[in-house]
């Protein structure tokens, strides 16, 4: 729905190592640590992120196909990235709902820590939703993506690296919106079939 807050990061303070994602490092905890600090040895703020998060634009065509999505049915976005950084870009998606972490800065806006609503989150979000007897569709684009992708009643990659796609051949991959909604809607009617 919106590139990486952390490309943009990299590319405003000049920081190529602050282009490391989840692509590049599977383990969350340790990708975190590796940004924080970076960014305490640069003395890079909240002030600096807060200016990227506010100059980060949707993807080319998220927007409608998130409305398409929740025309038919109810969406959800479960993301690893920050509520600090969220807000901006949600409100250029029509404010979707969207569960995702928090970071912790001092009083003088150093980022110190970042804190997860629950280890390995999205997986047990997939979890609570089917509990309440709902059907789950995921989709990702990476490693930190793959336990919920695998838990859902049905689950894809959007635009993923091809190292994610040659270990799980066995799941659909997709790189542009439209055949991605359509296959996404079809998979809520076999889904709302099955009841």
């Amino acid at each position: 729905m919106i590139p990486e807050i952390w490309l943009g990061v990299a590319e405003t303070t000049g920081i190529d190592d602050l282009r490391l994602t989840t692509r590049d490092i599977p383990d969350y905890d340790e990708l975190m640590r590796t940004r924080l600090r970076i960014l305490d040895d640069n003395g890079i703020d909240s002030r600096v992120l807060t200016e990227v998060a506010h100059s980060i634009q949707p993807l080319p065509g998220a927007r409608e196909f998130l409305d398409r999505m929740r025309r038919t049915t109810q969406v959800v976005i479960l993301s690893d990235t920050f509520r600090q950084f969220a807000g901006p870009a949600m409100a250029q998606l029509g404010y979707p709902t969207i569960f995702c972490n928090d970071l912790i800065f001092d009083d003088a806006g150093k980022l110190t820590d970042y804190k997860l609503r629950q280890q390995d989150g999205k997986r047990h979000a997939v979890l609570g939703f089917r509990s309440m007897n709902l059907k789950v569709l995921a989709a990702g684009d990476s490693y930190n993506d793959l336990s919920m992708i695998l838990e859902a009643d049905y689950g894809a990659f959007f635009r993923p690296p091809q190292s994610i796609t040659t270990e799980h051949p066995e799941l659909p991959v997709f790189t542009e919106y439209q055949p991605f909604g359509d296959a996404l809607t079809q998979a809520v009617q076999e889904l709302d079939r099955s009841n």
